[in-house]
C-alpha cells in the first residue's frame, strides 16, 4: 500500500469517512454524496415528468390502439366462429338430407326395378304364348300343306298310273271312239251353254 493510500485510509477512519478498495473516499459506505443525491433526484424527476408529459400519451394511445386491435380480432374471431358453427349446422342438415335423399332414390330405384321385372315377365309370358300359338298354327299349316302336297302327289301318281294303265289296255279303235265321244259331249255342252 502506498503512503498516500495509508494516509487517506487513516483520515477516513478518524473522520467517519469510508474508503473503498479502489481508494475512493466517501462519507458513507452505503449512501452517495449529498450533491449526487440532489442532482440525481432532480434529473430523475425531470425525466419522469417529461416521460409522463410526452411519452405517456403516446404510450397510452399505442396501448389503446393495441387494445382496440385485439378487441377487433376477438370480435372477428367470434363472428367467424359463429359463421363456422352455422355452416357446420347447415352441412350436418344437408348431410341428413343427403341420407334421406339417398334412401328415397334407392327405394324409387328398387320400385322401378321391380316394375321393370314384372313388366318384362308379363311381356315375356305374352311373347311365349304368342310363339306357342304361332308355332301351333305353323304346324297345322305345315300339316295341311303336306297333306295337300301328298294328295296332289297321290293324284298325280294315280293319274299317271291310270293313263299308263289306260294306254296299255286301250287299243286304237277304243281310243278313237273315246275321242269322238268326248268331242260330241263337248259340242253338246257348248250348244247348251250358248242357249
Amino acid at each position: 500500500m502506498s503512503v498516500l493510500a495509508t494516509i487517506t485510509h487513516f483520515i477516513a477512519e478518524e473522520g467517519g469517512v469510508s474508503v473503498d478498495s479502489e481508494g475512493i473516499v466517501t462519507h458513507s459506505a452505503f449512501w452517495p454524496e449529498t450533491a449526487e443525491i440532489i442532482y440525481g433526484g432532480l434529473a430523475s424527476i425531470i425525466i419522469f415528468v417529461l416521460l409522463a408529459k410526452f411519452a405517456g400519451p403516446a404510450l397510452k394511445k399505442g396501448l389503446s390502439g393495441r387494445t382496440d386491435k385485439i378487441q377487433k380480432e376477438l370480435d372477428s374471431a367470434a363472428n367467424d366462429k359463429a359463421a363456422a358453427l352455422t355452416e357446420a349446422a347447415t352441412v350436418r342438415q344437408a348431410k341428413g338430407d343427403i341420407g334421406a335423399e339417398r334412401a328415397r332414390l334407392l327405394a324409387e330405384a328398387a320400385a322401378q326395378a321391380e316394375s321393370l321385372v314384372a313388366d318384362f315377365d308379363t311381356r315375356l309370358e305374352a311373347e311365349i304364348a304368342d310363339l306357342h300359338t304361332r308355332a301351333a298354327a305353323d304346324i297345322e299349316t305345315a300339316k295341311g300343306r303336306q297333306s295337300d302336297e301328298l294328295r296332289a302327289e297321290i293324284s298325280r301318281l294315280s293319274s299317271a298310273a291310270a293313263e299308263r294303265a289306260v294306254a296299255e289296255s286301250i287299243d286304237d279303235a277304243t281310243h278313237q271312239q273315246l275321242i269322238e265321244a268326248f268331242i260330241q259331249k263337248a259340242g253338246s255342252m257348248a250348244g247348251s251353254a250358248s242357249v
